[in-house]
């Protein structure tokens, strides 16, 4: 083994982790993302160069995005961060640092994160900025033929009420996806109003009393559970994992299993249901383990 250097370029911060040829965690810093796609190559560059320097070894370097990469054409698509979309990042890296960059989206990294530590099959969920997932089955990561596989966060919200119907507008150019109703900024507008982006503050809002709060956060898991019953009706995975800011939110653990089983084809439903074990690091530590 030799050493690997993950990076987790998200939509306000980029992180870089170092893992030694035994697979520890040696190295771990972060910095603003920047806005634009030449300054984003730049920046990705000089932290694995100072990353380099400081544990004095060269390293494979693998890189989590909020996107993916065309088999067909090598450019990046659907990528909420916009200014990636159509662009040769994997080529760019490489050429930036020399040697091969492995890709994938940010939510196969935080599958390949959890599932490296506990092998099997599961599915993990990114509930963040965007709305993703990663498949994982026998140890091994999903990315399927036209590597989409786990946008879930691009399919539409199962058993829409009349008045979710058709669903707002989502940038990717349908409606009603999962991610424009589950994603942060879609719950704090649905508290607060159009111009709110932050929900961090609900929980406690409504924990206090507040009744805007927690009627938000009510029909936000609500929505998740119906939401993730499509993913138990399609998958039946071993495990479910959550991350992503909203992961942190505890409600989720205790309403999601009373909630779901309404919506699942069967008698029973005992699929556990986890918050990422590597909290906010999960991404990088699994672009690091794409090698």
């Amino acid at each position: 083994m030799t050493w690997r250097i993950g990076i987790d370029l998200g939509g306000t911060k980029t992180e870089v982790a170092a893992l030694d040829p035994g697979g520890a965690l040696r190295l771990r810093r972060r910095l603003p993302t920047p806005a634009t796609y030449e300054a984003t190559v730049a920046q990705i560059g000089a932290m694995v160069e100072a990353a380099e320097a400081e544990i004095g070894e060269a390293a494979r370097v693998g890189c989590g995005i909020p996107g993916s990469e065309s088999p067909a054409t090598g450019l990046i698509r659907g990528a909420n961060s916009t200014f990636l979309n159509g662009r040769p990042l994997g080529h760019d890296l490489s050429a930036r640092l020399g040697r091969p960059v492995r890709l994938s989206n940010d939510a196969n990294c935080l599958a390949m994160s959890e599932f490296h530590d506990h092998p099997g099959s599961g599915f993990a969920v990114i509930l963040g900025t965007g709305v993703g997932g990663g498949l994982v089955v026998n140890g091994r990561l999903v990315e399927g033929r036209n590597r989409v596989a786990g946008e879930w966060g691009h399919t539409p919200l199962p058993w829409m009420t009349p008045a979710e119907f058709p669903g707002p507008a989502c940038w990717c150019g349908q409606h009603g996806c999962i991610e424009t109703f589950l994603c942060g900024p879609a719950l704090a507008r649905d508290a607060d109003g159009p111009e709110a982006r932050d929900a961090s503050t609900l929980p406690a809002r409504a924990a206090a009393g507040e009744v805007r709060a927690q009627a938000a956060l009510d029909r936000h898991v609500e929505r998740l559970a119906r939401a993730l019953a499509g993913v138990i009706n399609l998958l039946d995975p071993e495990v479910l994992v959550l991350g992503g800011g909203l992961s942190n939110m505890a409600h989720l653990y205790e309403a999601l299993p009373r909630l779901i089983p309404r919506h699942v084809f069967s008698d029973s439903f005992d699929t556990p249901i986890i918050q990422a074990r590597h909290g906010d690091s999960s991404g990088v530590l699994g672009a690091a383990r794409l090698w």
